[in-house]
This record gives structure tokens, sequence and C-alpha cells, in this order.
């Protein structure tokens, strides 16, 4: 019995290390090139992208132990009771717009701006489970996405915050690549771009506070307090980030994933005040709220980076955490208007345009 089982360990263990070594779901690695580059970045120490302060998630064996007994007991309304019906939109009417700006959410975290007569994509995560294998994560709450892929027209820039399976998907991006002239990526994260047939030449990678011009679009690659890493040893090899796209006449704040910090206000202080911004509210729980914001700290973080309104996202497509899946959104609500900050949740597919925010219908509360 025991060298049965020995054996079957061991035909685990194998299988694991042939997935991780053989899928291109894990990405690329970093060069020794590379890091000798990172080396130059305040934020690079010991191999390793860090957060200010050197915040880190602080969960020790004890944690893990409770967070896994967490998952294995019963979390009602941790899904939506019915699939999440969203907005469609078909392929012409993105083609061929040329008006005022405007933000299609997908729900999550992910994006289309239409901006100066542009295309850009941010985070653009389209596939149904956000894990390197189907059967190690949960499907997207929505069966069906505002448009398909497939359908999206040319495809000016994609603008990435981190490594992460929620927010850079291998799926997305094979489907996406030869429709997009470029990429904006954090420090690093470029190296998994290549590796799935990405040329060099069509990435730029920012390190925190570095800018670059698109076109008529100023980019700002701003921090966040996040961790990195898509495999088991990689972690922190490369960097997280939010952004600042602007316009001459506008400003949209994206915050990426993120705890809460000073980093806000100091965003605020360089770069606001911003029409909107677009900020983290879900997935969180005590057990890490230094690398995820509770709602409460979402609507502060608002405030901090001087948003006329602001958005939650990060919610309404998966379940990654313990909470019911609309808790995120209820308490941002009751926060944000003891608060006195203007709050917009748009359906998934719904138009957001910046000098016109859409009424609030509280769709969550009829899936």
């Amino acid at each position: 019995m025991l060298l049965v089982i020995g054996i079957v360990l061991v035909v685990i263990v194998f299988g694991i290390t042939l997935f991780i070594n053989l899928s291109p779901e894990f990405g690329g690695s970093l060069s020794k090139v590379d890091k000798e580059k990172f080396a130059a970045s305040n934020n690079y120490k010991e191999g390793k992208f860090i957060n200010i302060g050197n915040v880190k998630m602080n969960m020790n064996f004890s944690s893990y132990i409770k967070i896994l007994k967490l998952y294995l007991s019963p979390q009602p309304n941790s899904v939506p009771a019915n699939n999440v019906s969203v907005q469609k939109i078909d392929s012409t009417g993105i083609a061929n717009y040329n008006e005022q700006t405007r933000l299609i959410w997908f729900g999550h975290s992910s994006f289309l701006l239409q901006i100066n007569k542009k295309n850009i994509l941010i985070d653009p995560m389209f596939g149904k489970v956000p894990a390197p294998h189907p059967m190690l994560g949960n499907n997207r709450f929505s069966k069906e996405l505002p448009i398909e892929i497939e359908k999206l027209p040319k495809i000016d820039a994609v603008i990435l915050s981190h490594d992460h399976y929620d927010h850079l998907d291998y799926g997305s991006i094979q489907k996406l690549k030869d429709k997009v002239s470029y990429f904006f990526t954090p420090l690093g994260v470029g190296v998994h771009l290549q590796a799935w047939g990405v040329p060099k030449e069509h990435i730029t990678e920012l390190d925190w506070w570095q800018e670059n011009t698109f076109e008529d679009l100023k980019l700002v690659c701003t921090p966040a307090q996040h961790f990195s890493g898509r495999g088991l040893s990689d972690g922190g090899s490369t960097l997280w980030s939010s952004w600042v796209i602007a316009s001459k006449t506008e400003n949209i704040f994206f915050s990426g994933d993120s705890g809460y910090g000073p980093h806000f206000k100091e965003i605020g202080e360089k770069y606001g005040p911003f029409n909107i911004g677009l900020l983290e509210c879900g997935q969180y729980n005590e057990l890490w709220s230094e690398i995820h914001m509770m709602p409460e700290e979402t609507a502060q973080a608002g405030l901090d980076i001087k948003a006329q309104t602001i958005m939650p996202i990060h919610w309404g497509a998966f379940k990654l955490a313990l909470h019911s899946w609309t808790d995120p959104v209820e308490r941002i609500l009751n926060k944000a208007d003891e608060l006195k900050i203007n709050t917009i949740v748009p359906e998934i597919g719904e138009p957001i345009f910046l000098d016109k925010n859409p009424k609030n219908s509280f769709w969550w509360k009829n899936e």
C-alpha cells in the first residue's frame, strides 16, 4: 500500500512539474540582462520587486490553513443565482465610433476605452476561468461578453497592470495579438507577451512614475500595492502598477490591483483631479488586506486621487474570495454616500461617458 501511495505521489508531482514547464499559460522567464536592468529601479531589491515601504501580505502557515477551511465551508451568495446578463455591442458600433470618450466594462477589471479615435483595451481578460487550467478556477458569472474577441476591430493599444491570471490571460492575448498595435506594461510583464508571440518592438515597459506619450495621449505607470507571479517560484519577478491615461481634456485613473496606501494621495497630488477613477473593489479579505482594498478604502482612495466620479471594478465576473458576490458594490455605495463621492455601477457592456454618468440601475439585485 505504501508503495502504491508513493508511486501515485511521484506521478502527481511529475505531472505538475511537466504542466508548469510545458504549458504556455505560465508565460516567459526573465533573462539575466532583464534582471540587471531592473536593478536600477527603486522598487527592485535582492532580485524581487517590492511595494513602497516593503509592504507585503503577512500570512503564516496558520493563516493558510484558516483560508483553506473557509474555502471548504459553505459560502452563501458567493456566485450569482443566475447567469449575469450583459449589454451587447457589435463590431461596427466599435469600429465606426469617433465621438466623445467612452468606456465599456467587460466585468472584473477589463475595459475597452475609446478616446481620441483610438481603441484601447485595459487588462483584457476575456477567458472563462482566471487560472492556468479550467479545473483550477470558477467560471465567469456571465456566459457572454459584450463582444467576442474575434469580432473586435483593430486595437491601437493594450495596457496591462500586472501578470496575474485574472488580468493577463494567455488565451485572450493569443486572439488579440495580431490586431493590437502596441502593448504597455509595468517592468518585466513583457516577457510573457514575448513568450506568446508578441514582437518585442511592440512592447513598452515602464517603471513607477515613468511617463510615455502614445500619439496624443499621456500614459503614466503609477504605483500600486500588490504582488506578481504566475508560477510557483516567480513571485515578485515582474512589477505591478496602476495607470494614468490622459488626453488634453480628459484624465482617467485605473488602479489595477492594490491595497490601500499613501500612493493614492500622491498620485492625486501629481496627476489629479481625474474625471473618473476605476478602482479595485472586490476579492478582498482581512487576511490579505495589504494587497486588496476593502470597499470602504476604495471609496476613500477615490477622494485621495481627487476623482470626480469613481467606479468599482475587480468584481462582477469571478469568484476569487470569500465574500458574497454583491458585497463589494453594496459596501462601496454605502461608504461613497457617506463621503459624498459620486459613484457609478454600470451594467457589463453599458457605455460609460465621462461627461454623463449612467444612472445606477442596481442591476445586480436582479441576477
